[in-house]
């Protein structure tokens, strides 16, 4: 259904990378998420109220959470689409990752009521009515609740959506509560044990479990998290690409929301070359990551001395020493300076977020070890830190 509907309502619906295509399967997604959710909970609350279950009411209130979440994931897409301004000139693509937060927080806060519930009602239990209509509205539950979770984590990939793949985690918990719920009635129905509450109880976790889990993923871009490392490969490959690049680092991503992410590099080039030649080479290279990518690119050109041997010697050998220190470090703009008495080695070392040791620790070692190794050549080191 949801595929019909895609195919009827937007326009270009296989470009999923373009923002205008996005933002229409994420109103959509809210829109039938809405529609489902509200007749789920009208079935749950009516099949409740006839068999005195607190298990199903609880479901049915959860369905009707469920129904204000995807209220929440339209708004945020609609918002999330519109069109950078003065005030927010990256555009307002991090709403998105807001409204999955807030579907993680009702999540959570339904998770939480369906605990207390079950509670009360292992301690005060009361007798069920276990009939054809209950049952079998549990069971339509269940397949409506696969399907949806079926729908959201498909386009929710291909669109790149956390609002779309928290829907998803939490439709699959809706799955197993309901089930839950639906093999405590049989056996009730049977064997006329009463384990209402505690199947709440079980349902309660699942629901927080799935809370937990939708929150710590759209909280993680909201706060600053590394970059995909198949997208950082994938940008690396490009930009190496083009035989003028001798090499790149300082690589930064920032990102405001899906399709709108920002990166800034630096590109080694042999300072030997024409600068009008090498500049044109970054225009073309920012166009193709633009292209390709959908992101805004930087380039900032580093001049090396790419075919001085005796410098390109003593980096590879400067490399290896820091290397072997810490397979983790690397190093980067190195230049050599000779003079009457010693020759300085000037170069950035690059250390990963976190690392054990203090800057000055890691650069007063590499400096002995290069002293060690060549007594007139000292070590002028930057340290930085790497963000991807």
């Amino acid at each position: 259904m949801f595929r019909i509907l895609s195919r009827f309502f937007i326009k270009d619906c296989e470009d999923y990378k373009n923002p205008v295509v996005r933002r229409a399967y994420g109103q959509l997604a809210g829109i039938v998420g809405i529609v489902l959710n509200v007749l789920l909970f009208i079935g749950k609350y009516v099949a409740g109220f006839i068999s005195g279950s607190v298990s199903v009411m609880a479901d049915a209130l959860n369905n009707l959470s469920d129904a204000g979440s995807s209220v929440v994931t339209l708004m945020g897409f609609h918002f999330a689409g519109k069109k950078p301004d003065p005030e927010h000139p990256f555009g307002h693509g991090r709403i998105e990752y807001i409204s999955g937060l807030i579907v993680s927080g009702l999540i959570m806060y339904m998770g939480l009521e369906l605990l207390q519930s079950s509670v009360g009602k292992i301690l005060h239990p009361e007798d069920m009515k276990v009939n054809a209509i209950t049952i079998t509205i549990l069971i339509i539950s269940i397949l409506v609740k696969v399907y949806m979770a079926i729908y959201n984590r498909g386009f929710g990939n291909r669109i790149d959506s956390s609002a779309m793949k928290a829907t998803s985690i939490d439709s699959l918990s809706d799955c197993i509560a309901t089930f839950v719920v639906l093999l405590s009635m049989i056996l009730y129905y049977f064997t006329k044990i009463n384990l209402d509450g505690v199947s709440g109880l079980v349902v309660a976790a699942f629901i927080l479990i799935a809370g937990f889990t939708s929150a710590k993923e759209t909280l993680s871009p909201l706060l600053g998290e590394a970059p995909d490392a198949e997208f950082v490969k994938n940008v690396e490959e490009l930009v190496l690409s083009h035989s003028d690049v001798v090499g790149i680092h300082d690589m930064i991503v920032h990102d405001y929301g899906p399709g709108r992410r920002m990166i800034s590099l630096h590109a080694e080039v042999s300072g030997k070359e024409d600068v009008y030649k090498l500049h044109d080479l970054m225009d073309v290279i920012e166009y193709e990551l633009r292209e390709k990518f959908q992101c805004e690119a930087v380039l900032h050109m580093d001049p090396i001395e790419a075919d001085d041997e005796k410098v390109m010697g003593l980096r590879k050998e400067v490399e290896k020493l820091v290397k072997d220190m810490d397979s983790e470090l690397s190093i980067h703009d190195f230049r050599m300076v000779e003079g009457p008495t010693h020759t300085n080695l000037i170069f950035d070392v690059v250390l990963p977020q976190g690392y054990a040791r203090s800057d000055d620790e890691v650069s007063l070692e590499i400096q002995q070890r290069i002293l060690a190794k060549w007594q007139n050549y000292f070590a002028v080191i930057k340290v930085e830190k790497k963000y991807i």
